[in-house]
């Protein structure tokens, strides 16, 4: 008994250090808002509404932290996963991307809704807020694909030029 008394004062003594180091947060004064996805294109007002719930924690430079994101592990994980976000897509840096990425960026997008696969389970888990019901998820992939086709002409353009 004594052991696991000494195992479990030693794991709350080591959780309550780790709350002590510092992580940086997903939160940037620095965004270009020209080079943002909701400025380049005229977003409809609902999927806007569902990007910002739905998207732009992992995938954009300003993250809206919760009370539990605070804590350690859980912050670990969750700036982990923002970055892992982040190098996939970040809606804040949308207008850097070339125009065939932001083409690509675009189709990936509806297939991820499609899919199911964005957002993850493991975050709408912890974030039940940010779960798409199925009116966003139609309403998020039929606006994507008619930007996906605007996108595809702008490109197809641009090849013919060159």
């Amino acid at each position: 008994m004594k052991i696991v008394k000494g195992i479990l004062i030693f794991l709350l003594l080591a959780l309550i250090v780790i709350q002590f180091i510092p992580v940086e947060k997903n939160k940037s004064e620095n965004v270009n808002p020209d080079m943002a996805f909701t400025n380049i294109y005229d977003v409809p007002e609902k999927v806007e509404l569902t990007l910002n719930t739905s998207c732009f924690d992992c995938h954009s430079n300003n993250t809206e932290y919760r009370w539990f994101d605070e804590i350690q592990p859980v912050r670990w994980y969750i700036e982990d996963h923002i970055q892992e976000g982040k190098e996939e897509l970040n809606f804040d840096e949308f207008g850097t991307y070339s125009q065939k990425k932001r083409a690509h960026k675009i189709e990936e997008v509806v297939e991820m809704v499609e899919d199911g696969e964005m957002p993850l389970s493991s975050y709408t888990w912890v974030h039940p807020d940010t779960r798409l019901n199925d009116r966003e998820k139609e309403e998020l992939i039929t606006w994507f694909k008619s930007l996906s086709k605007k996108e595809e002409a702008i490109n197809e353009d641009e090849h013919n030029h060159n």
